[in-house]
């Protein structure tokens, strides 16, 4: 039965990080790419790892294989962000098909300058509207 369910987690595991690499080649732009990236290898090398703490089952594989998952799990989503955001900032094009793009208002390219969702509600709370008297 273990050997079963560790066939499965390998499997899974590999299938996932196949899915990975094939979002990589087929995606089309940066973001998107980046996210089958973070999503379906990361998933993938933690099912990978699960199999390899329950094939080999002793302290120091099974503490390792747990520190990879919590190393994995708390780098991959920041990583992936930074360099999204990084990619957005030096001009990488947007798909074609990309309904909503949530920087644009905030973003200056010309500065290079991020403003805050803060900074763009108070901006908007004290800046009068046409039907304001004063």
């Amino acid at each position: 039965m273990i050997d079963f369910i560790k066939g499965t987690l390998m499997l899974s595991g590999a299938i996932f990080t196949l899915l990975a690499a094939i979002g990589i080649i087929r995606l089309p732009d940066l973001l998107t790419r980046m996210h089958a990236t973070t999503k379906a290898a990361a998933l993938g090398v933690i099912l990978i790892m699960l199999a390899v703490a329950l094939h080999f089952g002793e302290v120091g594989v099974v503490a390792r294989a747990f520190a990879i998952i919590v190393f994995i799990i708390m780098t991959a989503p920041v990583a992936a962000h930074v360099i999204g955001r990084a990619g957005y900032f030096v001009g990488s094009k947007l798909w074609s098909g990309t309904v909503k793009d949530e920087l644009r208002p905030n973003y200056d390219p010309l500065t290079h300058e991020l403003k805050s969702g803060l900074e763009t509600e108070a901006n908007a709370v004290h800046q009068p509207r046409e039907n304001d008297t004063p």
